[in-house]
C-alpha cells in the first residue's frame, strides 16, 4: 500500500507543533529498536517503516513528550497531524492518531479534509480504523451536517474512504442512524475487497450490541447481497 498521491493540506504555523515535534522525534529516535522494527513492519505488510517501539513504551514516551504542553486548537491539531504524517516511520502516525483522538472536540467541521488526507495517505487499517471511529465519527457527531460528506464518502472509489464512512458510527451506540448504516452497507455490499466486506460486518456487529433485532431483521431481508464473511462477522454475537 502506498501514498495515494493526494496533495497534503497546508500546514499551519504552530508553536505547539514545533515543540511537540522536536520532543517527539528526539524521544522516539532514542527508543528505536531496529530488530523489532523489522518484525513490526512485516506484520503490517511493510506499509511503512517502523522504529520498533512497542505500544506501551511508545505511549509512555508520548506522555513525556506532551507533559506541560498547552491544549491545542484546530491549527495545532492540523500541524501536529500533518507534520507527523510527513515522517516515514509508523510510530509518528500513531502519535498523531492518538493526539487527534484526544483532541477531536477542539476541531471544527473544517477539519474533515485533513482527516480525508490522513486516511488516504499510506493507508492501512491500523490508522484508518481509529481515525474513522474516534476522529471522523466525533466530527460528524458534533456537526451533523457532515453526514452529507459521509454520504459522498461511502461512494468513493478509494476503499479507505468508503471504509471510513462505514465505520464512522462505530461508537455511536443508541445514537446510530440505523437507516443510514444499513444504506451504506447495501451500497457497498458487492465490493470485492476484504477490507470493505469486513468493515460492513464489523459495523453491523457493533450496532447489534445496541439493537440486535434490527440487525437480524436487516440481514433476514438482505442476506443474499452480502459475502459470507460479512454475514458471519455481523451475526457473531447475536446468532442467525
Amino acid at each position: 500500500m502506498t501514498v495515494t498521491g493526494a496533495a497534503p493540506p497546508d500546514v499551519p504555523r504552530s508553536a505547539l507543533a514545533d515543540t511537540v515535534l522536536d520532543r517527539l522525534t528526539t524521544a522516539y529516535a532514542a527508543a528505536a529498536d531496529p530488530g523489532r522494527a523489522a518484525a513490526m513492519g512485516a506484520y503490517m505488510k511493510d506499509v511503512t517503516p517502523f522504529l520498533g517501539i512497542p505500544t506501551p513504551a511508545r505511549r509512555a514516551l508520548s506522555r513525556t513528550v506532551l507533559a506541560g504542553t498547552a491544549r491545542p486548537d484546530e491549527a495545532d491539531c492540523t500541524a501536529v497531524a500533518l507534520r507527523c504524517w510527513a515522517l516515514p516511520e509508523r510510530e509518528y502516525h500513531y502519535f498523531a492518531v492518538d493526539f487527534l483522538r484526544r483532541h477531536a472536540a477542539r476541531c471544527s467541521p473544517g477539519f474533515l479534509p485533513v482527516t480525508r488526507y490522513l486516511v488516504t495517505t499510506v493507508p492501512w487499517w491500523d490508522t484508518v480504523d481509529l481515525l474513522a471511529a474516534h476522529v471522523v465519527g466525533a466530527l460528524v457527531a458534533a456537526a451533523p451536517e457532515l453526514t452529507a460528506a459521509m454520504d459522498v464518502w461511502i461512494t468513493d472509489d478509494d476503499l479507505w474512504v468508503a471504509r471510513t464512512a462505514l465505520l464512522h458510527q462505530l461508537r455511536y451506540k443508541e445514537r446510530t442512524d440505523a437507516d443510514r448504516l444499513f444504506v451504506y452497507c447495501l451500497r457497498q455490499s458487492g465490493h470485492p475487497d476484504f477490507f470493505i466486506r469486513k468493515a460492513i460486518g464489523w459495523a453491523l456487529r457493533e450496532y447489534a450490541k445496541t439493537d440486535p433485532g434490527a440487525v437480524r431483521d436487516f440481514l433476514a431481508r438482505e442476506r443474499g447481497r452480502f459475502a459470507p464473511l460479512t454475514v458471519r462477522e455481523a451475526l457473531k454475537n447475536v446468532g442467525a
